[in-house]
């Protein structure tokens, strides 16, 4: 087992687990320095091209953004989500992890779960491809976001889940816009960790898209904390060098190549 996977292992019930999504190199590198794992998440899709949902980024897409911010990444566990229709049975789902790894040389893949492909992670598992699982709030199966786990029912279905993927191998789980008493079900009933996302303080840890957290996508919703709002000092850099270019105060001497 990869000795960065055996360290996150290790934090269960000891400490919080820091994760958050990068897509390019120069975010990788800031992350890289605090964060315990990096996820190249299919958020991108929302984040960096415009689109709707995460349906219809493609696994070319996944792979360019995993070159580039492993090239970022030191310490930290890369994990790369498999897009929507990469992983619809076990030998696709193999091909697909398999190029995904030899390709980026990432740490781990994720896989939403559809409530039933839990022999896809144990097939991936079987072959030295080491999981994180996803439950709750899964955007390439659900088309309604609301959060999960209120009901008894609910409640006994996600547990079910979480064991179910745990059994098949997984070495933790995201647990995705769930009710705060069933998260901190799920997480005292696994022996792995489980990372939150709008799923209460009760996980092992938590994950945000980091796009979200620094105020750039404009995606606003409750369970995102903004710690900055980088839009408004990208935008006021903007100002200044377009104020800058008109009034003729940029380029100056000290600016000119030719001395």
């Amino acid at each position: 087992m990869n000795s960065k996977i055996k360290n996150i292992l290790k934090k269960k019930n000891k400490s919080k687990i820091v994760s958050l999504t990068a897509y390019s190199k120069n975010i990788a590198r800031i992350l890289d320095k605090y964060c315990d794992i990096v996820l190249v998440g299919d958020s991108m899709a929302n984040v960096l091209y415009g689109l709707k949902n995460t349906h219809e980024i493609s696994i070319d897409n996944i792979i360019q953004h995993t070159l580039s911010v492993k090239k970022g990444i030191k310490k930290s566990l890369l994990v790369v989500d498999m897009p929507k229709g990469s992983y619809v049975n076990k030998k696709i789902a193999k091909k697909n992890a398999k190029l995904i790894m030899s390709l980026t040389k990432c740490d781990a893949v994720k896989l939403e779960s559809n409530s039933k492909n839990y022999e896809i992670i144990k097939e991936l598992v079987k072959s030295k491809i080491p999981v994180m699982g996803h439950i709750g709030y899964t955007p390439q199966f659900k088309k309604k976001f609301k959060v999960e786990g209120f009901t008894p029912n609910q409640e006994k279905e996600l547990i079910n889940e979480a064991i179910k993927i745990e059994k098949a191998g997984a070495f933790s789980i995201v647990l995705e816009c769930i009710y705060s008493k069933c998260a901190e079900k799920i997480t005292k009933k696994l022996r792995i960790p489980t990372i939150g996302i709008g799923s209460s303080n009760f996980c092992d840890g938590q994950i945000l898209v980091t796009d979200d957290m620094i105020g750039l996508s404009g995606f606003y919703p409750k369970f995102v904390k903004k710690y900055t709002f980088i839009n408004r000092i990208i935008e006021k850099a903007v100002k200044k060098y377009t104020r800058d270019v008109k009034t003729n105060k940029f380029p100056t001497k000290k600016n000119f190549l030719n001395g």
